[in-house]
C-alpha cells in the first residue's frame, strides 16, 4: 500500500478498519437490545453502520487535511487509546462516560499498574500497533480547498439524511444513547473527556463554609469514621450472606448494621458524599475540614485517594505511616491502625474525629489485598483478567477482603474498647459496591442510572461504647446519615446539624 491515495479513500480505509478493529461492543450491545429479526431492526444496524463510517470518515478526512505533518500521530493516540478503552469494555465491562473518564484521571499510578496483564498488551499489539503500521505505509493525496470543503459538505448532508430516515428509531436511540455514546470509538472518550472537564470547571473552586459550629460539652469522645473501598454489602455476614465473612464482628456486642445505598459507583462522588452534609452539586465545606475549623482534632490516614481536599493540621499516606509501623502488617491496610490508640490519648482534645481511608477491597487484584492468613475461602483467583477466573475464584478472593475489614473493624473496636474514659465510636460505610461477574460486570463505575445493585448497596455498621444509645429504626440509609450522625455523637450544635438524619434517637 505505497502507492498515494486520495485523502477521502483514506479516510473511508481507515473509517471501516476503525469499525472492525474496535466496535465489537457496540454491536453486541445492539444486538442484545433490539429484534434483528424485524425489517427495522435491521434498517437500524445498517443506518448506524453507515453512520459510524461517514462520521469517522468525515472525522480523520479534517483531522489529516488540518493538521498534514501531525494528523497520523493523532491516528495512532486514537487508536492506542481505542484499543485500551475495548480490552476494559470486554475484560471489566466498563462503560466509557463521564464519571469513567473522572476515575481515569483521578486513578494513581498504584492501581492503575494492578490493570497491567498479559491480555492487555495483546489488545494493544493486534488493535493499536497493526492499525498504526498500516496507517503510516499508506500516503495520501491532501485536496486542494474548495474539494475538501466539498467532501466535507457532502459527509455532512449523508449524516442528517441518515438521521432524519431513523426518525422512527429515534426513541430507542435517545433511550440506549448514554451506552450507545460509550461504546462508540473514539467519540466515547473524547466527548465524555470534553464533558469531565466542563464538569469541573463548572464546580466550585473552593469548598463553600459552612455556619459556625458549637461544642456543647467536655465529654472525651472520640469517633473513628471508616470508608471501606469497594465493599458491598451483600458479601457481608452481618447482613445474611451464606458465606461467614464476619467472625469477628458478628461476636461483638452493641453492634447496629443498616442497609444503605451509594449515591454514586465511584470513587471521587462516593467519598464527597460521605463528607458533605447534604446532596448538592456544589462543594461545601467537609466534615473532617468543617470540624477542625470547629476546635475539633481531627485525623486523616488513607492508604487511598479520591476524597475532595482535606484542610487539616493531621494528614497521613501510606509512606507517612511506615514511620510508625514494622512489619508484615504494613503491606496491606492495618497500617492504617498504627499507633491510634496512642494518638487519641495523646490528643490535647475532648473531641476526636479520625478518618480511616482504606482500600481493601479494590479490584481487580483482590488476592493481593489482604495477608495470606486471611485466605479463608479457596481457590481464589489471581489474576488481573478476572473474566478469566471462574465466578467461585473471583467470589472467594472478594469474601476474603471482606473477612480482613472484619478483622481490621474488630481489631479496631477492642482498642476503643480499652479508652474507658472515652465515649467512642466506630462508622463503617463504603464509597460504593462492586461487580463480580453478575451480567458479565466487574468491579464498578457504571453509571447509577445503569448501575446494577451490587455496585450500590453498600455496608453502613456502627459500634458505640456507649450501651444506652438508643438507634432509630431507619429504613434504609444514604451516605449523607454519616455527616450528622457524627456531630450528634460528638455533641456538636450546628445550623445545619439536621436531627432527622443522625441514626441515634
Amino acid at each position: 500500500m505505497s502507492r498515494k491515495i486520495k485523502l477521502k479513500y483514506f479516510a473511508i480505509f481507515f473509517s471501516l478498519l476503525n469499525l472492525l478493529f474496535y466496535y465489537y461492543p457496540f454491536y453486541k450491545f445492539i444486538w442484545n437490545n433490539i429484534d434483528v429479526s424485524t425489517t427495522n431492526g435491521i434498517l437500524l444496524i445498517i443506518s448506524i453502520t453507515l453512520a459510524a463510517i461517514i462520521l469517522n470518515a468525515l472525522f480523520f478526512y479534517i483531522i489529516l487535511y488540518l493538521t498534514r505533518r501531525i494528523g497520523k500521530w493523532l491516528l495512532t493516540i486514537l487508536f492506542i487509546v481505542n484499543a485500551i478503552a475495548v480490552y476494559f469494555i470486554n475484560t471489566y465491562g466498563v462503560i466509557i462516560d463521564r464519571s469513567m473518564i473522572g476515575n481515569i484521571f483521578n486513578t494513581r499510578y498504584e492501581e492503575a499498574s494492578s490493570f497491567f496483564s498479559f491480555q492487555l498488551i495483546i489488545y494493544l499489539f493486534f488493535l493499536g500497533l497493526i492499525p498504526t503500521f498500516l496507517l503510516f505505509k499508506t500516503k495520501y493525496i491532501k485536496p486542494n480547498f474548495k474539494t475538501f470543503l466539498f467532501n466535507t459538505f457532502l459527509g455532512l448532508v449523508l449524516l442528517f439524511i441518515l438521521i432524519f430516515a431513523n426518525a422512527s428509531n429515534w426513541l430507542w436511540i435517545d433511550k440506549n444513547s448514554k451506552t450507545l455514546g460509550a461504546l462508540t470509538m473514539p467519540w466515547s472518550y473524547i466527548v465524555n473527556t470534553a464533558r469531565y472537564y466542563s464538569y469541573k470547571n463548572h464546580q466550585n473552586k473552593k469548598q463553600i463554609p459552612l455556619p459556625d459550629a458549637t461544642i456543647k460539652n467536655n465529654q472525651k469522645s472520640v469517633v473513628i469514621l471508616v470508608i471501606g473501598e469497594s465493599a458491598r454489602k451483600k458479601n457481608f455476614s452481618l447482613y445474611g450472606y451464606k458465606k461467614n465473612t464476619n467472625p469477628r464482628l458478628s461476636q461483638i456486642q452493641n453492634l447496629h448494621v443498616f442497609d444503605a445505598t451509594a449515591c454514586a459507583t465511584y470513587t471521587t462522588a462516593g467519598v464527597k458524599c460521605i463528607l458533605e452534609y447534604k446532596h448538592t452539586n456544589k462543594l461545601y465545606e467537609i466534615l473532617p475540614n468543617y470540624l477542625f475549623r470547629n476546635g475539633v482534632d481531627v485525623e486523616w490516614r488513607t492508604t487511598n485517594w479520591g476524597e475532595p481536599t482535606v484542610k487539616i493540621k493531621d494528614y497521613l499516606e501510606r509512606k507517612d505511616l511506615k514511620k510508625i509501623c514494622k512489619g508484615e502488617k504494613c503491606k496491606y491496610d492495618e497500617i492504617l491502625l498504627s499507633n491510634l490508640k496512642n494518638r487519641i490519648l495523646n490528643s490535647n482534645k475532648n473531641k476526636i474525629l479520625i478518618i480511616l481511608h482504606t482500600s481493601t477491597s479494590h479490584g481487580p487484584a483482590y488476592y493481593k489485598k489482604y495477608p495470606p492468613e486471611f485466605e479463608k475461602f479457596t481457590p481464589v483467583c489471581r489474576t488481573v483478567e478476572v473474566s478469566k477466573c471462574t465466578r467461585q475464584e473471583l467470589i472467594n478472593a472478594y469474601d476474603n477482603t471482606i473477612v480482613y475489614t472484619d478483622y481490621l473493624l474488630a481489631k479496631l473496636i477492642k482498642e476503643l474498647q480499652t479508652l474507658e474514659q472515652y465515649q467512642s465510636m466506630v462508622l463503617f460505610v463504603s464509597d460504593h459496591g462492586e461487580s463480580l461477574g453478575e451480567n458479565n460486570l466487574y468491579m464498578h463505575g457504571i453509571p447509577k442510572s445503569l448501575a446494577p445493585k451490587e455496585q450500590l448497596e453498600i455496608p453502613f455498621i456502627v459500634w458505640t461504647s456507649i450501651k444506652s444509645k438508643k438507634f432509630k429504626k431507619n429504613k434504609s440509609l444514604t451516605q449523607h446519615n454519616v455527616f450528622h450522625t457524627v456531630l450528634d455523637f460528638l455533641d456538636i450544635d450546628s445550623p445545619i446539624f439536621n436531627k432527622k438524619m443522625s441514626i441515634f434517637k
